[in-house]
């Protein structure tokens, strides 16, 4: 089965069993840390994943970095998946669950690229460009930094790009330069 197909009914049900026993929030802090030590650490990723580490020491190793900074629910599941051999998909529902979790909240994320750190004037002006796309109120930011841009910005909502940098437009204008009619194509 693909990984993803996988780790989305694994953070589905997660997602469901956190919201009945009221500990949406809790799990959710959980799967963040989680994703926050997968990217951190790139030998943790590859441990989980190897078929060489046994379940038993990877399940052991998922004790000795979370214990006492998780809920009983998330190392509940963090044994499930030990005992079910899917521990090497916990990176992927752990960024699945935020996924559903946001969307279950309203919550829209969105990304924008700019040469230099947002001002509190211009976050509300794009936030409100955010709302206008996708109907939500609850916007979640994530700002990004590209010098290369040379100016402008780009802003990414799901599938959605709006691209109103420096650098598109210059290489806009260098394709429009090289279909010139007025130069003899030889």
């Amino acid at each position: 089965m693909k990984e993803s197909i996988v780790a989305s009914r694994y953070a589905k049900s997660l997602l469901g069993l956190a919201k009945e026993k009221g500990l949406l929030e809790e799990v959710s802090k959980d799967m963040l840390l989680l994703t926050q030590v997968t990217k951190s650490s790139a030998q943790f990723s590859r441990i989980l994943k190897s078929p060489v580490v046994s379940h038993d020491k990877k399940k052991a190793i998922l004790n000795a970095l979370f214990k006492g900074k998780v809920g009983q629910l998330t190392t509940a599941f963090f044994d499930l998946l030990a005992r079910k051999g899917r521990e090497g998909y916990l990176p992927q529902i752990a960024l699945e669950f935020d996924k559903q979790y946001k969307h279950l909240k309203g919550i829209q994320e969105a990304e924008v690229v700019s040469v230099t750190a947002l001002n509190n004037e211009q976050k509300e002006k794009v936030k409100h460009l955010v709302n206008k796309i996708s109907g939500k109120t609850s916007i979640e930011l994530i700002e990004k930094i590209d010098r290369s841009l040379l100016g402008g910005f780009v802003l990414t909502v799901d599938d959605f790009q709006i691209d109103q940098s420096v650098k598109s437009k210059i290489n806009s204008l260098k394709n429009k330069f090289k279909d010139n009619p007025y130069i003899a194509k030889y």
